[in-house]
Order: structure tokens, then C-alpha cells, then sequence
């Protein structure tokens, strides 16, 4: 089996992320922000919806060019508080750039329970890399219920 290796350079390309990482839970202890290198990272247990099965892998997400880090109702300092990622989006800036295009903007993950993550970006350079084999997984992500497969970090 190959693992999932992915980069998004434009919206296109993270809606595709956004789709393989939906679902994905993470301890908050494992998502951090690198100032000096201007790079967001997170290690998430990934559904994989791809492969028709109830399947986890353990996977990395990075995002780089990375100006500023904000979170939504997330208690940052509760390391082991667990957090389902529902959806990653992008709102480009709405000022143009000397040449005309502006590839900076605001990248948003939601969470389940409202909580939120914005990065404001220079541009859209991010990548996803599967970092374990497969693992069965306890259940199936239901979002008709309110903290679906939290279980299974």
C-alpha cells in the first residue's frame, strides 16, 4: 500500500486537502506554529475515506509562509483535548499586488464544536503526507452525532 503524499499551491489543491482530511482528529499538544520559519504544522489521526473501509493513519500537515496564527475556541493549552477538523477553506486578500494578483489570504480550519484555526498566508503552500500504515478504526466519523469517533485519536 502507498501512503497519501499531497501539496496545494491554490484553492483548487486545498479543497482537495480539505476533503482528505475530513474527519481528522488531533490532539491539541500536536498542533504548533513555528514563527521563526513561518510554518504551521499538525499531526492528525486521518480518516480514510478513500479506501471504503474504517481505516485511521496518522498523518502530517504543514502549512508554510505563515504570518500570523489566530484560534477560535480551542483552549490551546489543553494539550490532550482532542479536536475532529471538519473542513479547511481560503479567503484570498482583497488588495492586488504590484503585478496585479495577490496570492495572500486567510486559511481557516474548522473544527467540530465551532472552535477555528486562521492562518493568514502569503500564498497557498501547503502539504499532507501520510506517515503510518492504515489502522482499523473504531467507528465511523456520524456527524448526526455531536463528538463523532473523538475515540479514536
Amino acid at each position: 500500500m502507498s501512503l497519501l503524499k499531497l501539496a496545494a499551491a491554490d484553492a483548487g489543491d486545498l479543497q482537495i486537502l480539505s476533503a482528505r482530511l475530513q474527519d481528522a482528529t488531533a490532539k491539541l499538544k500536536n498542533i504548533s506554529w513555528l514563527p521563526q520559519k513561518r510554518r504551521f504544522a499538525m499531526v492528525v489521526n486521518r480518516f480514510r475515506w478513500e479506501a471504503g473501509a474504517n481505516e485511521r493513519v496518522r498523518a502530517g500537515l504543514h502549512f508554510d509562509g505563515v504570518l500570523k496564527v489566530q484560534s477560535h475556541k480551542l483552549k490551546m493549552g489543553a494539550g490532550e483535548a482532542v479536536v475532529a477538523l471538519l473542513a479547511i477553506g481560503f479567503a484570498p486578500n482583497a488588495g492586488e499586488s504590484i503585478d496585479g494578483e495577490d496570492p495572500g489570504g486567510v486559511v481557516e480550519l474548522t473544527f467540530a464544536g465551532g472552535g477555528a484555526i486562521r492562518l493568514t498566508v502569503e500564498c497557498i503552500d501547503a502539504g499532507l503526507a501520510d506517515l503510518t500504515q492504515p489502522w482499523a478504526a473504531i467507528g465511523r466519523p456520524d456527524h448526526d452525532k455531536p463528538d463523532h469517533d473523538k475515540d479514536n485519536v
